[in-house]
């Protein structure tokens, strides 16, 4: 049953998704208008075909804004999306296929779910929305109750309150597959599971991954799955992007302080390596009123006098590997506030 056909425009060369210097800016209405949240601010990157791009950084730093930026649930200020070489709302790619080809699983598992609707319905929904005959839809869905794991002669009736939170967040992905998408976006979409639970549904979703040929953004604070699912990954620090790189060589070798404070945070499973003393210290600043030059400066341990001066901005520290930091890209303004105050001292 193909009720959809996805066509790779550009080959498997061309990025799946371009994201050009995103901005997403809320007004508080506190003063009138002029009190400006910027969730989102300049964020740019490209998530390869087939790859899993891991999405990290503390709350409020503007992950899930950007996620819902990317499925076009919000609209930017500024900026541009450029799907598989067309660009996102153009004449040659209109919103209605764009968002049937890039589909979302939220991390609340029960209220996306419309409670007067079974799961079957549920499922169906979108590919009826798109033309789809109610018999074909139907049949579809059932089918894809199976492949996440849920007989359909068990769920397809059942509603929402029925379920166990991992059963309805089978559903979710049920529910998305339906489209037939090339993008999946997971907002933090095995967070509010059991272990045991998350451990099967991240098998599942590897498992669809690989049979569907399917591209994921993994958003997550559960650093540990990151690693283990992604095959790049994106650190966002107040409303920008600090680091990007391929996920072991970031693991390993981060470039940024900020990537290093949250890697250090990570729980060991060695009793004996206990963490002291905190990676960081203080609460990330107002995005109402973010620090000048880097944003980060205001708590990083090794800032200097240039870095609340000067904005830095992505580059490569490695292969395929960017950081926006002014000690990792050697840049002379750091290194002469360096010998500037080594020379007082």
């Amino acid at each position: 049953m193909q009720p959809f056909e996805n066509v790779d425009i550009g080959g498997p060369a061309q990025p799946l998704l371009r994201v050009s210097h995103l901005v997403k800016h809320f007004h508080t209405g506190a003063r009138k208008g002029k009190d400006v949240v910027q969730a989102v601010d300049g964020v740019s990157f490209d998530v390869i075909k087939g790859e899993t791009l891991g999405v990290v950084g503390e709350s409020g730093c503007g992950k899930s804004t950007t996620a819902r930026l990317l499925m076009q649930l919000l609209t930017q200020n500024s900026g541009e999306l450029v799907f598989d070489g067309q660009e996102v709302g153009s004449s040659r790619l209109p919103m209605k296929e764009y968002r049937r080809q890039v589909q979302m699983v939220f991390q609340d598992s029960y209220a996306s779910l419309n409670p007067r609707m079974t799961m079957e319905e549920s499922i169906a929904f979108g590919q009826r929305v798109h033309g789809i005959s109610q018999k074909e839809a139907r049949d579809y869905a059932r089918y894809l109750l199976a492949h996440v794991g849920l007989e359909p002669g068990r769920f397809a009736h059942r509603y929402p309150h029925a379920l166990s939170g991992g059963q309805r967040q089978r559903v979710n992905i049920a529910r998305a597959l339906a489209m037939k998408p090339r993008l999946v976006i997971l907002d933090e979409a095995v967070s509010a599971l059991d272990k045991s639970v998350e451990a099967q549904v991240l098998q599942l979703l590897l498992e669809l991954k690989r049979t569907l040929n399917l591209t994921y953004v993994f958003i997550s604070h559960d650093l540990h799955v990151v690693r283990w699912l992604s095959d790049r990954i994106l650190v966002m620090y107040l409303g920008e992007v600090v680091e990007i790189g391929p996920a072991e060589a970031l693991f390993t070798d981060a470039q940024h302080p900020y990537t290093k404070a949250l890697l250090s945070s990570m729980p060991s499973m060695d009793p004996d390596n206990r963490t002291l003393s905190s990676p960081l210290s203080g609460d990330p600043p107002s995005p109402i009123a973010p620090p000048s030059g880097c944003r980060f400066h205001t708590r990083c341990p090794h800032s200097k006098a240039a870095c609340a001066q000067i904005k830095p901005q992505l580059k490569t520290v490695g292969q395929g590997h960017q950081s926006a930091c002014l000690m990792a890209q050697g840049d002379p303004a750091w290194h002469q506030t360096r010998m500037e105050v080594s020379h007082v001292a």
